[in-house]
C-alpha cells in the first residue's frame, strides 16, 4: 500500500487531508455534545442534521459538473476555505457563550456545502494521481487514513478536548486544520480540466444523469443506498450519542472512544484489502458489507454497556471500509474519467437524497416508540432493503459477471 506514496501529488493530497480529517474528528464529537448541551433531546441534533444536509444536496448536482469543467484541485481549495470559515464561526460563538441551535443549523449547512464541493472532486482526482494498477491501494489508503483520523485519533482526542477545555477549542483546532489542506493542495501540480468549454453546466449535468441511467448496476446501487441511508444514518448520528450520554452515562470522551473503535475496525480492514485486493464479485462485496454494517445500528439498540458499543462500532467499521474501498474502486475502473466528477457527485446526491428526511424523522419517531426500538427497527429495515435491491433488479450483477469473465485467462 505504501507504494502509492511514491507519487508526489498523492502524498501531498493525503498529507493535507490527514490533518484536516483529524480536525473533523474533533468537529463531529464537539458538534453532537454542543447541540445536546444547548438542548438535551434528539430533536436538537436532528435539526442540525437537516441544516447540514439540505444545502449540501442542493449543491451536489453542480459540484461534479464544476469539478469536471474547472478541475478537481481548485474546487477542493474553495471547499476547504468554506469549511474553515464555517467551523471558525462556530468556535467563536461557542467561545463567546452565545451559540444557539439555529446558529449550528446555518453554519453546519455552510460546512455541508464545502463537503459537497470537496468529496466528489477528491474521489475523481485520485485516478489522476496514481496508475490504475494502484487504485485499490490508493482507496485502501483512504480507508486507513480517514478512519484513523476521523474515527480513531480525532474523536479520542476531540472528546478529551471537549471534556477538558470545551467545544470551542475543538472547533477552533478543526478550522485551523483546513489551512494545512489548502497549502498541500496549492503545492500540487496543476491539472487541466477534463470537460470541453463548449458545453454548459446544465448540459454537463444532464450528460452525467444520462450515463448513470444507462448503467443498471450504477442507478440500482444508488437507489439502494438512498433507501438504506434514510433508515440508518439519522438514527446512528442522532441516537447513538444520545444513548451513550443519557442511558449509559458516558461523556464526550466515551462517545469519542466508541467512534474510535469503529476507526480501528476500518483501518484493519483497509490494510488487509490493500494486501489481498477486492474479491472478483465487487458489487456483491459492496452490498454484503453494507448489509452487515446496517445491522450494526440494530446492535446499538441492544447494547447495554459502553464496551459493547465499541465492539459493535469496530465490526461496523470493518464493513464500511470493505464496502467503500470496493465501491470507489468499482467507480474508478468502470466510469470514464471525464465523467467521474459528475458520477461521484450524483453518487453523493442520490445516496444522501433522503438524509434530511432521516434526520427530520428520527426525533419524533424515537419520541413515539423509544430510542432503542428505533435503532433496532431501522437497522433491520436498512439491511432488508439492500438485499431486496441486489436480488430484485434484473441486470444488477452483470458488472460483476463481465469483470469476472475478463479476469479469466
Amino acid at each position: 500500500m505504501l507504494s502509492v506514496f511514491r507519487h508526489r501529488d498523492f502524498t501531498l493530497l493525503w498529507a493535507g487531508m490527514a490533518v484536516s480529517t483529524l480536525g473533523d474528528g474533533f468537529y463531529y464529537v464537539a458538534l453532537a455534545w454542543l447541540a445536546y448541551d444547548i438542548d438535551n433531546s434528539p430533536t436538537a441534533l436532528s435539526l442540525v442534521g437537516v441544516g447540514w444536509t439540505l444545502p449540501a444536496l442542493a449543491v451536489l448536482p453542480f459540484s461534479g459538473a464544476l469539478s469536471d469543467r474547472l478541475g478537481r484541485r481548485p474546487m477542493m481549495i474553495v471547499a476547504d476555505v468554506i469549511r474553515a470559515v464555517a467551523v471558525g464561526a462556530i468556535a467563536l460563538l461557542a467561545w463567546l457563550g452565545h451559540v444557539e441551535i439555529w446558529h449550528l443549523v446555518i453554519l453546519s449547512g455552510i460546512f455541508g456545502i464545502g463537503d459537497s464541493l470537496f468529496g466528489p472532486s477528491m474521489s475523481a482526482l485520485v485516478p489522476e494521481l496514481v496508475p490504475g494498477s494502484l487504485l485499490v491501494q490508493a482507496n485502501s489508503v483512504e480507508q486507513t487514513m480517514r478512519p484513523l483520523m476521523l474515527q480513531f485519533v480525532g474523536p479520542a482526542l476531540g472528546g478529551t478536548m471537549v471534556a477538558i477545555w470545551g467545544a470551542s477549542v475543538a472547533f477552533a483546532v478543526d478550522s485551523a486544520t483546513f489551512i494545512a489542506s489548502i497549502v498541500a493542495l496549492a503545492l500540487m501540480r496543476s491539472r487541466p480540466p477534463a470537460a470541453s468549454s463548449q458545453s454548459t453546466i446544465l448540459s454537463d449535468v444532464r450528460e452525467g444523469v444520462r450515463y448513470v441511467r444507462s448503467q443498471t448496476w450504477l442507478w440500482g446501487t444508488l437507489l439502494a443506498f438512498c433507501v438504506a441511508v434514510l433508515t440508518f444514518w439519522g438514527p446512528y448520528e442522532v441516537l447513538l450519542p444520545y444513548l451513550i450520554r443519557n442511558d449509559l452515562h458516558g461523556g464526550a470522551d466515551g462517545y469519542g472512544l466508541v467512534l474510535a473503535a469503529g476507526g480501528v475496525g476500518s483501518i484493519v480492514a483497509a490494510l488487509i484489502l490493500a494486501k489481498t485486493g477486492i474479491p472478483r464479485h465487487r458489487l456483491v462485496t459492496v452490498f454484503l458489507a453494507f448489509i452487515v454494517a446496517s445491522l450494526g445500528v440494530t446492535a446499538y439498540g441492544l447494547g447495554q454497556e459502553l464496551w459493547q458499543m465499541a465492539v459493535f462500532s469496530a465490526v461496523e467499521g470493518v464493513c464500511f471500509a470493505i464496502g467503500l474501498v470496493a465501491w470507489q474502486t468499482l467507480l474508478q475502473t468502470e466510469v470514464p474519467k471525464e465523467m467521474l466528477g459528475r458520477v461521484n457527485a450524483l453518487d453523493w446526491m442520490v445516496s444522501t437524497a433522503l438524509l434530511p428526511v432521516s434526520f427530520a424523522l428520527v426525533g419524533p419517531v424515537s419520541a413515539a416508540i423509544g430510542v432503542r426500538p428505533t435503532l433496532v427497527a431501522c437497522g433491520v429495515i436498512a439491511s432488508l432493503s439492500l438485499i431486496a435491491f441486489l436480488v430484485a433488479i434484473p441486470g444488477m450483477r452483470a458488472v460483476d459477471r463481465s469483470h469476472a469473465a475478463s479476469a479469466d485467462p
